[in-house]
Parts: structure tokens; sequence; C-alpha cells
């Protein structure tokens, strides 16, 4: 591009901007929308096409409703409980559902880490909206939570039963994970077998281990050292636990499954039938 940048005038000059976030300063669609400014300062009249993309975490949905995609909005729980608003994307039969969105370390109130009890029950929320607006293929962005949980809460919110000793709910978070004693998987939403679920994720952790997901990545959720290695042994009871437990088959244990962000990867995707697509998330391109 020479001549695009000041040797001449540009004569059928074309540019693509493909523009993830710059996390904590501007969202893919206002990068994108900056790049072409200035593009269009130094080359006037320069054709652009704005292509923002998203790597499974927050701005995932953003990606989505930039490529044509329906915003739904729905109040889910968030990550410790208390009531947000958060956005799928609809198109057709298929929607673009982001754990950011419900679960994210953005969710929690005033900041605050919670890497012992932050919960994914919004996020099975969101699936379930998804699955109410009549999604047949839903793209499930897992970056960017402010959980460890395996899961355990986005399969409560979808029908799966996680009890103590004594029958009762497990506490939410991963940390609570390590009074499970028993896991019933039969009730989990039957539309979840009809539905092609895809998990967009950029990167591929086991679930325990000194490679998996409490040891990557639970001290940017806040865990200390001594939270790691509690939530890598919740892990991997869970784990355990899911083997025998009744209902759906298939559920990886931990060494052999991705545990994305937040070791979600292993308990709830594979029983859930995901299959992995590890890469950027980009729905569709708009010409600006």
């Amino acid at each position: 591009m020479a001549d695009a940048v000041g040797n001449g005038p540009a004569r059928d000059q074309r540019v693509l901007v493909a523009a993830d976030k710059f996390k904590g300063s501007l969202t893919a669609v206002q990068v994108a929308e900056r790049v072409t400014a200035g593009l269009r300062r130094v080359v006037p009249g320069v054709e652009v096409t704005s292509l923002p993309v998203a790597d499974g975490g927050d701005g995932t949905v953003d990606a989505a409703v930039a490529a044509g995609f329906e915003q739904r909005e729905v109040t889910v729980a968030g990550p410790l409980g208390d009531e947000v608003s958060a956005a799928f994307a609809l198109r057709g039969d298929t929607a673009v559902v982001e754990m950011a969105e419900a679960s994210g370390l953005q969710r929690l109130p005033d900041g605050v880490l919670a890497p012992l009890s932050a919960s994914t029950y919004g996020s099975g929320e969101l699936l379930r909206a998804a699955l109410d607006a009549g999604a047949r293929t839903i793209v499930f962005g897992v970056g960017g939570s402010a959980t460890t949980d395996g899961g355990a809460g986005m399969l409560s919110a979808l029908g799966a039963r996680f009890l103590d000793a004594d029958g009762q709910p497990v506490p939410p978070g991963g940390g609570g994970l390590v009074e499970l004693a028993s896991a019933d998987l039969s009730g989990l939403d039957p539309r979840l077998g009809a539905v092609e679920l895809v998990l967009a994720s950029d990167v591929d952790n086991p679930l325990t281990g000194p490679k998996g997901a409490p040891a990557v990545y639970g001290p940017q959720k806040g865990a200390s050292p001594d939270d790691v290695q509690a939530l890598d042994e919740a892990l991997a009871h869970f784990a355990k636990i899911l083997e025998g437990a009744p209902g759906p088959t298939g559920a990886a244990g931990p060494g052999g499954s991705s545990g994305a962000g937040d070791a979600r990867g292993g308990g709830d995707t594979a029983l859930l039938g995901a299959r992995a697509a590890e890469c950027a998330v980009s729905p569709g391109a708009g010409a600006a």
C-alpha cells in the first residue's frame, strides 16, 4: 500500500480490518471504527471492510451483533448470585452465547474477586435462554470468566444436581465441589440432545495439574497458591464423581479434556456434547 501512505494517489486500495478488542479500553467494534477512521484520514475514499472478531471471551457477542445477529437481553445470575442483565446473539436458529456476559470478571460486584465461590450458574441460564429462543446451533464462548467451578453451576442451571453427603446442594463455586458426594445428570434439559454446541476458545488446557485451569488461570481470578491447590483438588474430585453419575455419558477426565479459561471443557461441555473450535470467532463481515 505504498500509495496509501502518501506516495501518490491511491487507486483501487482495499483494506480489511479484522480487529479484536483492546481489553480494558476498546471493544473490537470500536477498534475497527478507529482504524477505519485513521485509514480514511490518510487515504480518503479507501474501501474498508470491517470484521470485528473475538477469541471466545468478552466481546464475542458484540462481534456477532456487528455481523448482523440480533442481540437478546435476559436477566440471569451473576458470578456471585446477584441479578445481571446479559446478552446473547441470535440469527435464525444459530445463537452465540458468551460466558463472560453472565459469569465474567466484569460482573463481580465492585470488582472484588471470588475465586472459590464464583459460579457459572448464570451462563447455564444464558444457554437455556438460547434454547428457548429456538437455537439449534450454539457457539459458546468460554473465556473471560471469573469462575473456576468446572461448569457445575452451569450444569445446575440446566437441570443437573450436585449434592453433599446430606443430600443438599453443594455451595456454589469451585471451592464447594470438595463437599460433593453425588451427581445426578438425568435431569439435564433434553433439548441439549438436539443442539449442536460449538465450544469457542483460543486455549487448550487440561482440567487439573501443573498446566490445568486452576494453576494457569486461577491467579487471574484472584486465587492464592493455597486456593489454586484447593481448586485443583476440588475439580479432580468433581471429575471423579461425574464418571459414575447417572445421566449423559462422555465426561472427560482431568488430563484428557480442555479446561478452557476456567476448567469448563471437562465436566460440562463434554457432557453437553460440545465440539471445540479453538480459533477466533468472526460470524461475518460488514463493509464500511
